[in-house]
C-alpha cells in the first residue's frame, strides 16, 4: 500500500491519510470543502462547498494516480437532504457520462460544521 499526500487538497485533520493506493485501486478519505491554501471553509452555500469538496477529491485522486473518470464508487454525506438537488447539480459537472455507483446520505453533523463530504474508490490510470 502507498499513502497519498498532496498539498493540492487539505491535509488530514486526524489520524488518517488523504488516501491510499492498494494494487490498482485508490481509496480516498472523505473530502470536505476546506481550501487547501487557507485551511478555511470555502463558502457557506451547498454549491460552493460541493465545488471545493469535489476539487479536493479530484486532487487526491490525481495524486494517487487516478482521475474522476476512473472512479467506480462514491459515498456522499450531506448535512441536510434538502440540499440533495443542489448537490447533484454540482456533482453532475464533475461526473459525466457513465457515472460511478454512489451512496448519498444525510448525517447529523460533519467535521467543522460543513455541509458536504465526499469519498471515492477509483482505479488507477
Amino acid at each position: 500500500m502507498t499513502k497519498i499526500e498532496t498539498n493540492k487538497a487539505p491535509g488530514a485533520i486526524g489520524p488518517y491519510s488523504q488516501g491510499m493506493v492498494s494494487g490498482k485501486l485508490v481509496f480516498t478519505s472523505g473530502q470536505i470543502p476546506l481550501d487547501p491554501k487557507t485551511g478555511e471553509i470555502a463558502g457557506d452555500t451547498i454549491e460552493a462547498q460541493s465545488e471545493q469538496a469535489l476539487k479536493n477529491l479530484q486532487a487526491v485522486l490525481e495524486a494517487g494516480g487516478a482521475a474522476l473518470s476512473t472512479v467506480v464508487k462514491t459515498t456522499c454525506f450531506l448535512s441536510d437532504m434538502g440540499n440533495f438537488a443542489a448537490f447533484n447539480a454540482v456533482y453532475s459537472k464533475y461526473f459525466t457520462g457513465d457515472c460511478p455507483a454512489r451512496s448519498c446520505v444525510a448525517v447529523k453533523t460533519l467535521p467543522k460544521g460543513v455541509l458536504v463530504e465526499v469519498e471515492a474508490i477509483a482505479e488507477t490510470l
